[in-house]
């Protein structure tokens, strides 16, 4: 007489005694010796019962229903039958006369008795584990709500024990963050920066390249910017793991990756590119190298502007950003003013600090609110679900806000004046992409009429270049200083 032996685990760790596969095993082999019994063949199960459709378990159902052997060996009810449909579908090969024996239980699943027993068990072990998953649940969602996630540390974090934060991985993090830097730029495609992460070591749990669907998950996962979102039901929760990236970085990835954003990639790298307007026109000309010259031309049918050399227009913006120097005596005067206005901020940072952890309590409120209306059954669970995490993404914006001000006023004035100062130094000193940045800042109109070029300076390095000197400090007015500007 054949019989199939089938052993089960609920995982691959599982090794209680009393339960791991070999001494199921042992037990079964045991039992078929003492009874006589051929042991066919082995099926063996790494996969909780919980879950419908185990597919060794139905391939051993179908096979038995194929009459391949008289019947199945198995450790105990429990490892057959931990849900209600697993024993109906198993009852039904007994009543078709199919043999069936547990080692652990002395049951004769022909008799009445013997069957309701087996029923009874069959009940318990199915309340057993649909308790299980409930308590499991409840422990998941206890440690989400804590800010700890209780799943696998994302490509990028360290998993630290159980109950513990995810800590960034000093290897793979700064990784994480170039991508989604590099990504931000708009001038990667997916397939560009796998080849690039690639190139510069990142690699996945497996030591293999990360794939494109890897990529993506890593640029839509909130959790590297300190928010948990549960894949499965959608829901966000604020989590106590140091974020990776700033919120404002990981608004712009997703802008790129839903086409909001595309920076242009460049063929060629002329200076002016694409920097020079036709006043007639108001089209862009177009550089072009000849005869070892670059030429800017417009190409429009019977425009008067045809075209000008790269050298008279970068005399003219030489020109234009000739008067945007200080000399030591303006130096020291802004110096003293803006230390001036760097004592004055301090009151009023600290003004817009409380106004920000105000706003802070406001999104709690909101948000308990919104729970309350979500439990009295006043909105549904979809739209529960994306106004919490809209004000979870609010919060942890202001939150980097408080806890990383933006620069004050008196830092980027310093700064601007400190540009505008050096700008025509750093004209002259810099590579021609830097060059390139360095217009786009400081001028709004690059306008090229004939053989003219007018190049307007942006609003205020225009004010600081039309400054006028003014008496201020001494009693014959022989000294002079900036007089106010305007500053956007």
């Amino acid at each position: 007489m054949k019989y199939f032996g089938y052993i089960r685990v609920s995982t691959a760790k599982q090794g209680e005694r009393g339960v791991s596969l070999q001494e199921q095993r042992d037990a079964i082999v045991r039992y078929a010796q003492h009874h006589g019994l051929e042991i066919a063949d082995w099926f063996e199960e790494r996969e909780t019962a919980a879950k419908r459709g185990r597919p060794v378990f139905n391939r051993m159902l179908r096979l038995l229903k194929q009459g391949k052997a008289e019947g199945v060996i198995i450790h105990k009810i429990d490892r057959s039958a931990r849900n209600l449909k697993d024993w109906a579908d198993l009852g039904e090969l007994i009543d078709s006369g199919v043999q069936v024996h547990f080692v652990n239980e002395s049951l004769d699943l022909h008799s009445r008795g013997g069957r309701l027993s087996a029923d009874i068990q069959a009940v318990v072990a199915a309340d057993y584990i649909r308790n299980l998953r409930d308590e499991t649940r409840k422990g998941f969602y206890g440690r989400v709500k804590q800010g700890v996630y209780p799943l696998p540390a994302p490509l990028g974090y360290t998993n630290c024990g159980k109950g513990k934060t995810k800590e960034p991985d000093p290897i793979r993090a700064p990784l994480i963050k170039k991508a989604f830097s590099l990504y931000a730029t708009g001038q990667y495609s997916l397939e560009r920066l796998r080849d690039e992460m690639a190139a510069l070591g990142l690699r996945n749990r497996r030591g293999s390249v990360v794939s494109l669907n890897g990529l993506s998950v890593i640029l839509n996962n909130p959790f590297y910017i300190g928010l948990i979102r549960l894949k499965r039901t959608g829901e966000t929760f604020p989590g106590a793991h140091a974020p990776l990236i700033a919120k404002s970085l990981f608004d712009r990835v997703q802008e790129v990756l839903n086409g909001k954003f595309n920076a242009r990639a460049q063929r060629h790298s002329l200076l002016f590119r694409r920097l020079l307007r036709c006043r007639h026109c108001e089209y862009s000309l177009i550089g072009e190298r000849q005869k070892g010259h670059v030429y800017y031309r417009c190409h429009t049918k019977d425009c008067p502007t045809t075209g000008i050399r790269e050298e008279p227009v970068d005399e003219r913006i030489d020109g234009t950003l000739r008067p945007l120097q200080f000399d030591e005596e303006e130096r020291a005067c802004l110096s003293q003013r803006l230390a001036k206005i760097s004592a004055e901020w301090s009151a009023e940072q600290e003004d817009q600090t409380a106004a920000l952890k105000m706003r802070l309590g406001q999104l709690q409120d909101r948000l308990a609110r919104l729970t309350d209306a979500y439990i009295d059954r006043v909105i549904e669970r979809g739209i529960f679900e994306e106004r919490k995490a809209a004000i979870l993404m609010e919060r942890k914006q202001i939150e980097e806000q408080v806890a990383a001000p933006a620069e004050s006023v008196p830092a980027r004035l310093s700064k601007f004046l400190e540009l505008a100062g050096d700008a025509y130094l750093l004209y002259k000193t810099a590579l021609p992409e830097e060059k390139r940045d360095l217009l786009k800042i400081i001028t709004s109109n690059r306008l090229v009429s004939r053989k003219d070029v007018d190049v307007t300076l942006a609003v205020p390095f225009d004010q600081v270049a039309n400054r006028r000197e003014i008496p201020y400090g001494s009693a014959n007015g022989n000294r002079t200083c900036l007089r106010s500007v305007q500053f956007s």
